[in-house]
């Protein structure tokens, strides 16, 4: 349930609102309820892809959530809602308390104030709500080449952060979302078996690089300059996930998504998709060539049969001429059998004949 305390947009630090005095108590009673938790600006590029990762508290995985357009809270439009189909699509992961709400194709209308939301439905207790800011530009501020990558257990991945000219002086940093944990240029060792680098390369981008990858690292993370963000969404494989998807890969072969956020790497993973996809080719090729064999077989053994009857049925016989000059005449009878008995051939022979000799008179 939507209720309306329009004083919490007096909070938003770009209208540079004050809140009026006799609502702090107020203000401060009603933030102290809300756990939501989101970027504060996000920024996209145009005609892109952006995803955005919305955090909320253990105690509402079954509640319903929703995505509002708008920078007053009480007059914010709903533009989405999980399980259901729009321009901006939700996607609830309980597990992780986590929902997720994506956009393709964006265009400059859609920059704007949103507002994470969990519907609470009681009137005594507002919904749980965090605002953000999306900026969409043909050029942003700060850019990712891919808003997903993915890495083994073990394993490291590197993710290139791209900003403009004006935010080449701020402070550039690569944050995890769920606990704000941030790490600026150089290298920082995040426990005993993994590190996370930082390299800005003077050409307007830097490269963060995370060695010895955990299943723990999984997660939502952003890159950041000054105060523009961009999310980005880390997978870490199982080795034993790993390695399957490594053999599946040799099986199916397949031009899959690019799975790293660099203009210099690329590494192809093969998604259960693109393998089903493959499994569904061979079928639809297999099938038809398997049906044809069987058919040609079918026919070969047909004929096989029909020339193997009309063998039987020819008599051998064998006539030998007595003499260069002398003609045998044979007479060969087919007789029907009776129930499943063969065929009887009789051969009957002509008795011998008188030599006939044929002569030509010539006259002189």
């Amino acid at each position: 349930m939507k209720c309306s305390f329009q004083v919490l947009s007096c909070t938003h630090s770009n209208r540079h609102m004050a809140c009026p005095p006799i609502l702090f108590g107020v203000l401060l009673y009603t933030a102290g309820t809300l756990s939501m938790k989101t970027l504060d600006h996000v920024t996209v590029r145009e005609g892109g892809t952006i995803t955005i990762p919305c955090l909320y508290d253990n105690q509402y995985k079954l509640n319903t959530k929703y995505w509002c357009k708008g920078y007053l809270w009480h007059s914010c439009e709903i533009t989405a809602s999980a399980n259901a189909i729009g321009k901006w699509t939700i996607t609830d992961y309980p597990a992780q308390n986590i929902f997720t709400v994506k956009l393709n194709n964006p265009t400059i209308s859609d920059s704007g104030s949103y507002w994470c939301a969990v519907e609470i439905g009681t009137h005594a207790e507002p919904d749980d709500r965090k605002y953000l800011y999306v900026t969409v530009k043909k050029d942003p501020d700060v850019s990712v080449v891919s808003s997903s990558v993915s890495g083994h257990e073990g394993g490291d991945i590197s993710v290139q952060c791209f900003y403009s000219f004006g935010y080449k002086n701020k402070l550039q940093k690569w944050c995890r979302f769920k606990d704000k944990r941030c790490y600026t240029v150089g290298r920082t060792n995040t426990s005993q078996n993994s590190s996370v680098q930082i390299s800005d390369d003077g050409r307007r981008s830097f490269t963060v690089l995370m060695t010895g990858l955990r299943l723990t690292d999984s997660g939502w993370y952003y890159c950041s300059a000054g105060d523009q963000k961009v999310p980005v969404h880390l997978y870490v494989q199982s080795d034993n996930e790993y390695k399957a998807e490594s053999d599946n890969a040799v099986l199916f072969p397949s031009i899959c998504r690019n799975q790293t956020a660099s203009k210099d790497t690329e590494d192809n993973k093969c998604s259960p998709d693109d393998q089903m996809n493959w499994i569904f080719l061979l079928l639809y090729t297999a099938v038809p060539l398997l049906l044809l064999l069987m058919l040609v077989l079918v026919i070969w053994r047909l004929v096989q049969k029909h020339n193997g009857a009309l063998t039987k049925r020819e008599p051998d016989i064998c006539s030998v001429a007595e003499g260069p000059m002398t003609v045998t005449y044979d007479t060969v009878v087919f007789k029907k059998a009776k129930n499943h008995e063969p065929n009887q051939v009789s051969i009957s022979r002509s008795p011998e004949q008188v030599e006939v000799i044929y002569s030509t008179p010539k006259l002189h």
